[in-house]
Parts: structure tokens; C-alpha cells; sequence
């Protein structure tokens, strides 16, 4: 009898604190400040530009959804592709996307960017509206975030849409090109990719 009553304890223990948790989950637009607040401390330390890059690299596997995303940049292509491709595919898209990500934002000092609003498309998606501010060396950029919420508790960036252009789209019409120059070979992407980040 004890022991049920402990049981049942833990159970209403459980239940409370699962339900205080998902209340206090992240909103896509804390989530997005907090991860740009994170990338501009990075860049203000007083590190070298390869210590820099780790550490952006870091911040983009926990906030990025690298794997959906490269699925995304396959297009149709991905229904074709064997296991064994999608396995390496996966691996090549992960180093190419953090290298090409991690290379560009250190080339930026301090990026100021404020959050302005939110948009819930449905469970799945919210798009953050942002504006990366002016300098006197760069004009004002809009950025809008696509933000995956399917887990409310592990938000991730799916898109950049910079001044209207959507970088995951523009990166999936680059790789088809890549493909259907060199007749429809799958393997070329990957060899393209490879040279990439050797």
C-alpha cells in the first residue's frame, strides 16, 4: 500500500512537472534572439577566426535542422537515392552546410539583428520576422526565419529568407543543376560536395 502511494506520488509528479515544462517552452521568437544573441557574442570574442568557426559550427548543429534540410535541397531526387546514398549524402550535405555556414558568418564582426514578429503557419512552422540593422559598412537586411515546432521543446531553423530569397530553396535548385548537367548522375553532386570541403 506504501509503495502504491509512493508510485502514484511519482506519477502526479511527473505529469505536474512535464505540463510546468511544456508551459515554459521557448517561443520561436525568443528562440531566434537567443541563438543570434549567441552567434554575436561568439563573433565580439577575442578569438582566432578558426576558434570562432568551431564554436559557430557548434551552434548550428544544436539549432539548425541540418539533416531536413538537406533532404529538402535533394528535391525529387531523395525518392531515388539508395539507403547507402542517403546515408553519405547526409554525412556531405552536414560538413559541406556547416562549413559554408560557419565560413561566412565569421566574416562578420558583431551582427546586430532584432527580432519584430511572429507568424504561426500551423504545429510545424513559424516564421520570425527580423532585420539584420544597418552599419555604415552594409545597408539594412530583412530576415525572416522558418522555425520547425513540431517539438516545442526542440526548436530548429529550417530557412533563411534574406530580402525575399529563401536560401534552402535557392541551395535545392543549385544542387539539381549540378545533377542534371552530368545527365542525371547523383554521384556528381556528391564528388562536387566532396571537393568542397576537402
Amino acid at each position: 500500500m506504501k509503495l502504491k502511494k509512493i508510485l502514484t506520488f511519482f506519477s502526479f509528479t511527473i505529469i505536474y512537472l512535464t505540463s510546468v515544462f511544456n508551459s515554459y517552452a521557448i517561443e520561436p521568437d525568443i528562440f531566434v534572439q537567443s541563438t543570434v544573441n549567441r552567434a554575436s557574442q561568439i563573433l565580439s570574442q577575442n578569438l582566432t577566426k578558426d576558434q570562432k568557426i568551431e564554436k559557430l559550427k557548434s551552434l548550428a548543429e544544436e539549432t539548425v535542422d541540418i539533416k531536413g534540410i538537406g533532404m529538402y535541397t535533394m528535391g525529387s531526387y531523395r525518392k531515388v537515392m539508395s539507403e547507402s546514398q542517403k546515408k553519405e549524402y547526409e554525412i556531405l550535405f552536414k560538413k559541406y552546410f556547416l562549413k559554408t555556414f560557419s565560413s561566412r558568418l565569421a566574416e562578420y564582426s558583431n551582427p546586430e539583428i532584432q527580432v519584430n514578429s511572429k507568424e504561426t503557419l500551423n504545429k510545424n512552422y513559424t516564421m520570425v520576422s527580423s532585420i539584420l540593422v544597418a552599419t555604415e559598412q552594409r545597408p539594412e537586411v530583412n530576415i525572416v526565419w522558418r522555425i520547425y515546432t513540431k517539438n516545442p521543446d526542440d526548436l530548429k531553423i529550417r530557412d533563411l529568407i534574406i530580402e525575399g530569397l529563401s536560401l534552402a530553396r535557392t541551395q535545392k535548385e543549385e544542387f539539381s543543376s549540378i545533377i542534371q548537367t552530368n545527365n542525371e548522375n547523383i554521384d556528381a553532386l556528391f564528388e562536387n560536395l566532396k571537393k568542397f570541403t576537402e
